[in-house]
């Protein structure tokens, strides 16, 4: 199949990723635009691993405050050169995470930040209503096990569903970036100050 320069464009404005990405998933795909997304998604988490070992020695820190002035959040978003931190897009992005910090009120960064006490006092909670299941022990241990993942999943920065498009969570978002940008990007910090 021939995939048209329009076709490529079209993609191309949907996700900002290069005309050569985008052609090349247009072609793997035979055209399917929808199709040649959900590549471009896949390849993307991809290249951020690969890019998982670089410094990072520039970013954007960005400051999002609600319109009804009680809540407000900043986040430093990192990334490898200043090219890249004063980008109108980069910028953008630093923005809607700080939007997304000041909504959901995320209390860790990622997984790994959540101490061992709450993971245990957790496990205690949802162990109570696992047990009360009348499920063999194999079934109710993943129970438990998709139970806390999904409590903190609530409260994992990079786990939360994004709020401008809850189908793709803020990791998946930042993974997109380091596909548009090239570089290799991660929210550093963040804080959120609320009166509520």
């Amino acid at each position: 199949m021939v995939i048209t320069t329009e076709q490529i464009k079209q993609l191309r404005d949907k996700t900002g990723i290069s005309v050569m990405q985008c052609k090349k998933a247009l072609e793997e795909a035979g055209g399917d635009e929808a199709k040649a997304l959900v590549i471009l998604q896949k390849k993307s988490g991809e290249i951020a691993s690969k890019k998982a070992d670089r410094t990072l020695g520039a970013g954007a820190i960005h400051a999002y405050i609600h319109p009804d002035r009680t809540v407000g959040s900043m986040v430093l978003l990192s990334c490898e050169t200043d090219f890249v931190a004063k980008n109108e897009d980069f910028v953008s992005l630093a923005y809607d995470i700080a939007m997304h910090v000041a909504a959901l009120n995320p209390s860790f960064l990622k997984s790994e930040d959540v101490p061992e006490s709450e993971r245990e006092k957790a496990k205690e909670v949802f162990a109570k209503e696992v047990e009360a299941m009348d499920k063999p022990d194999a079934v109710k241990e993943k129970a438990l096990e998709g139970k806390i993942a999904a409590y903190f999943g609530e409260r994992i920065l990079l786990k939360q569903p994004f709020v401008k498009d809850d189908s793709i969570t803020v990791e998946k978002l930042i993974e997109q970036a380091v596909q548009k940008f090239g570089e290799k990007i991660e929210v550093s910090r963040f804080e959120r100050f609320g009166t509520r």
